[in-house]
């Protein structure tokens, strides 16, 4: 994988007023350095559409980010909006990768199927979101991660990428 640029959006009103502290924000970024990404941009908004809009079309319109994580806003609570402003800026919608996410999560707990997470490209800019406790969010970003890889360099392609080869013909075997 070539090295990529990655910016980690936390949402939450807790963590915007200071009342609580950011966990799975920091978690994600260390995350996503092993992985050799190149954390270009943070943020903490409060569970408010128009402003969860502005930092995702920040990330891909104007920085040209190439792996956007959100963290927080995928339940069920009325402020629980992240996924609807998600989708209201993509342009393509990627469901295999929160389909996974919550096969994944169903695994460990039966509340894994309560994730509204949404995933989806806008540009070249893959943007996946998460569940805003640190655990979930590591959890379901590693179900994920090594496919997501795989997509970002499909963005950064003029043709295919080689999609039908499984990683152990890739590697000869």
């Amino acid at each position: 994988m070539r090295h990529y640029t990655a910016a980690v959006i936390t949402v939450s009103d807790k963590g915007y007023r200071g009342e609580r502290v950011d966990t799975s924000g920091p978690a994600l970024c260390e995350l996503l350095k092993e992985r050799g990404y190149e954390i270009a941009y943070t943020a903490m908004v409060p569970d408010e559409a128009e402003l969860i809009r502005a930092e995702l079309l920040k990330c891909a319109d104007e920085k040209k980010i190439s792996l956007v994580l959100t963290t927080g806003g995928t339940g069920f609570s009325p402020r629980d909006i992240t996924p609807e402003a998600t989708k209201a800026i993509l342009e393509r919608e990627t469901p295999g990768i929160p389909e996974l996410m919550r096969s994944e999560s169903m695994k460990i707990t039966p509340r894994g199927c309560l994730s509204r997470s949404v995933a989806g490209i806008r540009g070249r800019t893959l943007i996946i979101n998460l569940p805003g406790s640190e655990k979930a969010a590591r959890e379901n970003i590693l179900a994920v991660i090594d496919p997501v890889g795989h997509g970002v360099d499909m963005l950064y392609t003029e043709g295919s990428a080689d999609c039908a080869d499984s990683p152990s013909k890739a590697a000869g075997k």
